[in-house]
Parts: C-alpha cells; sequence; structure tokens
C-alpha cells in the first residue's frame, strides 16, 4: 500500500499506512478528483480511527471539505465506507508476476497477494464485524463480494492465460472452481487470521492443493513431474 503511517493519533490497524496529505488546501477539485480524494479520505480515517468512530464529519474534515459534499454522493457513512474499501482496492492492485512457470507465478501471486492486502482485509473484516453489515442491510456473502470483488476477477487470471500461452495448462480443460481455489483458500487465511501467510501454507496450497487437481485436468503424456518446494 502507498501513503505513511498516520501520525494523527493511533492508527486503528498497526501495519496499514494513510495516504493524508499533510500540507495546505490546494486549488479547487472537481469530478473524479474530488471523489478519489474524498474515498482516500474516508479509507484513512477507517484505518486510524475504525467504521465505529467515523462520521461524516471526520471524513470531511479530514478531505477538508463539508458534509453537504459527501452527502451529495453517499447518502450515509455506510455507503461511502464501502465505496472506499472498493477504491482503495482498486488503487492497489497486486501486480501479475511472469516467472516462467505456472508454479512460479502462484508462488510470486500468492505473497504479494498476501503481504500486500492483509492489511486492508484486517480493516475491512474490522469494519464488518463493527456494524457495517448490520447498517447497510448486507448479507456476508454480499459483503463478501463487495469486499473482496470475487465477482470483479477476470474469467481467466492473467497467470492462467500465461501458463496456458506457454502451453503447460489447457483451460478448457480446468474447471473454474479449481483455478479459483488457490486465491479463494489465502482470502479465507487473511480473513480468518488477520494477517499474511507465511511461506509453508502458500507452497502448501499450491503444491499440495492446486497443482494436483491441475495435473487430473491433463492426458497422462502431457503431466509435468512433481514441483520441488
Amino acid at each position: 500500500m502507498v501513503g505513511r503511517v498516520a501520525k494523527k493519533g493511533k492508527p486503528f490497524y498497526r501495519g496499514v499506512v494513510v495516504t493524508e496529505d499533510p500540507g495546505p488546501a490546494r486549488r479547487r477539485r472537481h469530478g473524479k478528483e474530488l471523489e478519489a480524494a474524498l474515498l482516500t479520505a474516508g479509507w484513512d480515517e477507517l484505518v486510524e480511527a475504525g467504521y465505529a468512530r467515523l462520521t461524516m464529519g471526520s471524513i470531511a474534515a479530514r478531505a477538508r471539505t463539508s458534509e453537504a459534499v459527501l452527502y451529495r454522493r453517499w447518502a450515509n457513512k455506510d455507503q461511502l465506507v464501502l465505496a472506499a474499501i472498493e477504491h482503495h482496492r482498486k488503487a492497489n492492485p497486486v501486480a501479475v508476476p511472469d516467472t516462467g512457470t505456472l508454479r512460479g507465478d502462484l508462488l510470486a501471486q500468492l505473497t504479494a497477494m498476501s503481504e500486500s492486502l492483509a492489511g486492508f482485509f484486517a480493516i475491512a473484516a474490522a469494519a464488518a464485524f463493527s456494524g457495517l453489515l448490520a447498517d447497510t442491510g448486507l448479507t456476508p456473502s454480499e459483503a463478501r463480494e463487495r469486499v473482496m470483488a470475487a465477482q470483479g476477477l477476470p474469467h481467466v487470471r492473467a497467470v492462467y492465460q500465461q501458463a496456458h500461452d506457454r502451453g503447460e495448462i489447457d483451460l478448457e480443460r480446468i474447471d473454474p472452481a479449481v483455478l479459483a481455489m488457490p486465491f479463494d483458500l489465502v482470502r479465507h487465511d487473511m480473513l480468518m487470521d488477520l494477517g499474511p501467510l507465511g511461506p509453508e501454507r502458500i507452497r502448501t496450497i499450491v503444491d499440495a492443493l492446486f497443482l494436483p487437481l491441475v495435473r487430473g485436468h491433463r492426458t497422462d503424456g502431457d503431466a509435468p513431474p512433481p514441483s520441488s518446494s
């Protein structure tokens, strides 16, 4: 995540950074620039104060604007917080590695995903437990889709397309549930532990769980030798 550690008060989640600009107010902001600044302020306030203590007024003060500006875009703090969570996730994408092998790509991407998103998931989970679910009327499943962007994922992840193009896998033979499994497990562990996964756990997901399933969707002649850890 990009930014600096919050200095105003105590951060709600240690290690999560905020993106507040401490400098004086500059030129008047409009359109997407203004909305991005408001959502960034909403995320920073969520990190520093937590969902329960966050208010439209505190976000407006951080963004150096009025509450009326916020209410013209979001009906209440719950809608703003959900939008801020989505904005922060989209603004900090995980890079797609290209190590030359599917195993190497998965190990690299799952590690990067775990390290860069653990704090994000901790904040999002804390907001849910603090009342966000009840206040928005969302079911746990609906909140998961909003926060984790499960429905917003590409039909075929880039690491799999790269492996398909290299001839390592045939995407037409592999069930989408198998392809989703490594990423679903990493997200599950982050939500349960509120922290990044260790290297051994990531290797287990790739080598013991995912790759054997992928080999099961290949012909015997296509099957690669077992990968060493």
